[in-house]
């Protein structure tokens, strides 16, 4: 595998991340890491209910899971040409439940160099197994400066 550089990057680039398999027991897992046990996270007879207009007809993912997996997708990528993931912001577009399969992804939508700074966004986005975007959002990732940069 080739480490990604700054100089090698063009808008149109395309990043993939891993796929996740939400479960049951995976949305109790993450109850437990971010200590956020609403019912809708837990209780399917809760979630038989009615939230204004919306109906889910059980249990859904935490949206955080969904950050936290392009995060991850973001530093895997990054991490080895020594850049460092700085901005996420994302939207929750469609309920995630268990059964689900899950995988984000991203699209390199503009490269910029200051005199002190690299920068690169990205347009992500995480779809199910049907194609359907649940999540989306931009990052921001800053790239070293090269010593000949300076």
């Amino acid at each position: 595998m080739t480490t990604t550089t700054f100089d090698s990057l063009s808008a149109g680039d395309t990043i993939d991340g891993p796929r996740f398999a939400v479960t049951r027991e995976s949305i109790r897992l993450f109850c437990d890491a971010s200590l956020d046990y609403n019912p809708l996270h837990l209780d399917d007879e809760y979630m038989k209910g009615s939230f204004g207009k919306t109906q889910f007809g059980g249990i859904i993912m935490h949206g955080m899971n969904n950050f936290g997996l392009i995060s991850r997708m973001i530093t895997d990528w990054a991490y080895p040409a020594g850049a460092i993931h700085r901005r996420l912001e994302t939207r929750w577009v469609k309920p995630v439940k268990p059964g689900d399969l899950i995988q984000p992804s991203g699209m390199i939508k503009a490269k910029q160099s200051t005199t002190k700074s690299r920068w690169v966004l990205i347009d992500v986005v995480v779809k199910n197994q049907h194609g359907e975007k649940v999540a989306t959002g931009e990052a921001m990732v800053e790239f070293p400066m090269d010593l000949f940069c300076q």
